[in-house]
Parts: structure tokens; C-alpha cells; sequence
């Protein structure tokens, strides 16, 4: 098995190759550049690299959301587009997870992570791992993180934070919680799209025509079209 990982639901642009256990070829950077013009070189400087073809691959996974808008849109169309004209199955994981398994896979605890959403809210949700593999504690959420850290008090257990936005509520986390928060280093918050690439090797092929990302929330643009519109 061969398979694509593709990440760009967020400021990281991440590409992963995975053959059966084997990880031949990983790339990631955290710009604020546009992924747009950027993912599909970055795929065939990888692929190239690694002296795969398209037609070598058995299977496409992408980060489905929650992050940013056009991000999360840019990676989905991606790999939709590949998988059909592929012909081979397609798989979507959520970005929160990926960013939980690349910091906390072996953390004795429960990981959070996040991506800030603006006006103190964030995208989170909370992950056990049990030999190394997921379990979903709390779905994917939008939530003010003052509310989700006094929700975490309640555990009896060390929690992890990570995310490259971490910094931006670390304080109020730090302040609600104490010694139960820890918060992953520099090296742990972005998102490995190695992890991507193994997490959707192990899960069945979706549809890939009605496969739809997870925004959690509509874009702001959106909402006010829909409340503008209401009573037509």
C-alpha cells in the first residue's frame, strides 16, 4: 500500500508518502504563504524524490478540518480530484487528531489539541491513546478555551496541550488548570502529515463525491448571508 497524505488545513503545509510501515517521504513547513500554488509542486517534488508515480498509488488521505476555510478546501478538493481520477479509495481524518498523535500518541494522559478561532474560541476536542492509537474522548468542538479548560478540571488526569496557536491561551489554561496542563514543546505542535498518512492507512475508503469537510462552524460570510436571507 501507497499512500498520499495531504495537509493544508492550516498555516502548515504538509505532504507525507507511507508505503505499508514505512515512511519514505515527509514534507511540512509553518508559513503563512499560500498553499494554493504551493501543495501541488510540493507533491510532485515529493513523489519525484521518492520515484513514485500517481498511478503508483493505493490511496489518498487528507486533513478534513476543522482549520482554516480555504485551507481545509484546498486539501479536500486536492484529494478528491486524485482519488477519482485515480480511481482508488480516499480517506478523511480530522486535522485536531493529527495534531493529537503527532504530540501525545505515547502521553500518559489526555490530549488537547487546538487551533485558535478568534475572539478567545478555539477548535479542540480530547483524545486518549491506548497503545498508540486514538480514542475519542470529546468530538471536535468550537468552544471559548476558558470554558474548555474549566470543563478539563474535571479530570482526574494530566492533560496535554499542543498546537502552534497554543501560545495565544496557554495563559488562561495555565491559570485554570495548574500542574494538570501540560503543554507540548516547539518541536511537538505542528501538525506531521506522517501521522495523517498512518492514521488514514488503517481506515476504510470514503465516497469521494459526497465526502464534505469539517468546517464545525460556517464561514463568518456565510452565516451573514444565511441570517440575512432568513426570511426568504
Amino acid at each position: 500500500m501507497k499512500v498520499l497524505a495531504i495537509d493544508t488545513s492550516n498555516y502548515i503545509l504538509g505532504v507525507a508518502l507511507l508505503d505499508e510501515s514505512k515512511v519514505i517521504g515527509e514534507y511540512i513547513t509553518n508559513l503563512k504563504k499560500n498553499h494554493s500554488v504551493r501543495v501541488m509542486p510540493a507533491i510532485e517534488e515529493l513523489m519525484n524524490e521518492c520515484d513514485l508515480r500517481p498511478s503508483d498509488l493505493t490511496k489518498i488521505v487528507v486533513a478534513k478540518g476543522p482549520g482554516s476555510y480555504t485551507g481545509v478546501r484546498i486539501g479536500v478538493s486536492i484529494a478528491k480530484t486524485l482519488a477519482w481520477t485515480l480511481k482508488i479509495p480516499m480517506v478523511g481524518v480530522s486535522s485536531l487528531e493529527v495534531l493529537a498523535a503527532s504530540a501525545g500518541r505515547y502521553f500518559n494522559g489526555a490530549v488537547s489539541p487546538l487551533f485558535d478561532a478568534r475572539r478567545g474560541q478555539i477548535y479542540t476536542g480530547l483524545y486518549h491513546f491506548k497503545n498508540g492509537k486514538p480514542i475519542t474522548l470529546q468530538k471536535d468542538q468550537l468552544v471559548l478555551s476558558v470554558d474548555w479548560a474549566n470543563q478539563l478540571k474535571n479530570l482526574n488526569e494530566q492533560i496535554l496541550f499542543t498546537g502552534n496557536d497554543l501560545p495565544l491561551h496557554q495563559s488562561i489554561i495555565q491559570e485554570i488548570l495548574g500542574r494538570q496542563a501540560v503543554f507540548a514543546e516547539i518541536t511537538e505542535l505542528n501538525p506531521r502529515p506522517s501521522e495523517l498518512a498512518l492514521l488514514g492507512s488503517l481506515r476504510q475508503g470514503e465516497e469521494v463525491h459526497s465526502f464534505v469537510p469539517n468546517y464545525i462552524r460556517l464561514a463568518e460570510a456565510e452565516a451573514n448571508w444565511l441570517e440575512r436571507n432568513k426570511q426568504n
